[in-house]
């Protein structure tokens, strides 16, 4: 296995302490005088092979720095070399800064006991000053590097960790956004959906109901009926656009349908589901003096009364179909019972948006929902949660 490529800033750092290193030899500046290998010559063995570790200092900052101590202990038989000395103190730096997390918490506390142990040997042997100079010198040669190198990588760790913090921040405020724009787009479907569909199908069916029966009494009925549909869809599409535009627009929001309105919705209903052999009742059933639910429970309630009615109206068979209100222990119920079965004469085709968009919205506020077929008759099923709470899904 080969080592990886050295780094260029550590070949040009070997290559600048080699150069300095031999201008110090050529003038004969050394580091002391009367060693075991006196030779000019001898010098220069520690010096090339510091500046030949120099080179693997970053991609091999351990390998390194054993070969450099053992290279600066060779040194100390030699009359030394300065620049000897200052590539060691980089590569005790760099074994700290590039090397594994353990090397690097090790490395500090391993050369400040190195420099105490060798200072209180020498001071117990020698008995001089000098021996707090060696050892001050050998503190300053080996573990003054390591403290800088564990203080600039613990700069460089926390850096990196802003960085990543940053960038989940980033990641999560982006993921909100994204959920946020997928449930407004969600909520304006369903509210289009059930605001079109309604006036859309009953236009639909009368409009093919005037269409095939040649009947001047049916298609003044049906026309009256197109164009009462038309004219509140499209006050429901302004209301809706006045919604969604900027609070600065020229638009003003008109009010949330509430039940309240449900009188009114029926009766829309039943004139658009005459001509189908049906029929309308509403029974609401809350109590008169209860306190008023929140806005968004009133809301979910009645739009899941429109869609039910606009469900009867495109596929019930002739019938009563009858929606039933109710407010009781803090739930607010919604029940609307269609006839089931094949209907004659002309509808309109569904998509299945509606049910999913009820039982959104009936989610969304924490409640049950269930829609299916019970014998003869279609039945859809609501519970609301009707707290405080429930306005804030």
């Amino acid at each position: 296995m080969s080592l990886p490529r050295p780094h260029r800033v550590d070949l040009l750092l070997s290559l600048s302490g080699l150069t300095c290193g031999l201008l110090l030899w050529s003038y004969g500046l050394y580091m002391t005088f009367g060693r075991v290998f006196e030779q000019r010559w001898a010098a220069l063995v520690p010096l090339a092979v510091m500046a030949s570790v120099e080179t693997v200092r970053r991609t091999a900052p351990r390998t390194a720095l054993f070969v450099g101590t053992l290279t600066i202990a060779g040194d100390q038989f030699t009359n030394g070399n300065l620049a000897t000395v200052l590539m060691f103190t980089d590569l005790v730096y760099a074994a700290v800064v590039y090397g594994p997390p353990a090397s690097a918490r090790r490395i500090p506390y391993t050369t400040g006991l190195i420099a105490v142990t060798l200072t209180v040997v020498l001071l117990v042997w020698w008995q001089n000053a000098y021996a707090l100079l060696v050892g001050m010198v050998t503190g300053m040669v080996s573990f003054l590097p390591a403290i800088t190198g564990a203080v600039v990588r613990n700069h460089r760790d926390a850096a990196e960790a802003a960085r990543l913090r940053a960038e989940q921040t980033a990641l999560l405020a982006e993921m909100d956004r994204t959920q946020a724009v997928v449930a407004e787009r969600a909520r304006m479907a369903r509210e289009l959906h059930d605001v079109v569909a309604n006036h859309l199908s009953a236009i639909a069916i009368h409009s093919t109901a005037a269409l095939s029966l040649d009947e001047p009494a049916t298609t003044h009925r049906a026309l009256t009926v197109i164009r009462e549909n038309s004219v509140a869809g499209l006050a429901e599409m302004r209301r809706l656009i006045g919604l969604l535009r900027d609070s600065a627009g020229e638009a003003v929001p008109g009010a949330v349908p509430s039940l309240d309105g449900l009188t009114e919705l029926v009766g829309r209903a039943r004139a658009n589901g005459s001509a189908g052999g049906l029929g309308f009742v509403l029974e609401d059933l809350r109590r008169p003096d209860g306190a008023p639910l929140p806005a968004p429970v009133e809301l979910a309630a009645y739009r899941i009364v429109q869609e039910s009615l606009t469900n009867a109206v495109k596929h019930a068979s002739p019938g009563t179909v009858t929606v039933r209100i109710g407010h009781r222990g803090g739930v607010l119920t919604v029940a609307v019972d269609s006839p089931y079965g094949k209907r004659p004469g002309p509808g309109a085709p569904g998509t299945g948006s509606g049910l999913i968009g009820m039982r959104e919205r009936t989610e969304l506020l924490g409640g049950a929902f269930r829609a299916a077929a019970s014998g003869a008759v279609w039945q859809v099923r609501a519970e609301l949660p009707a707290d405080e709470e429930a306005g804030n899904p």
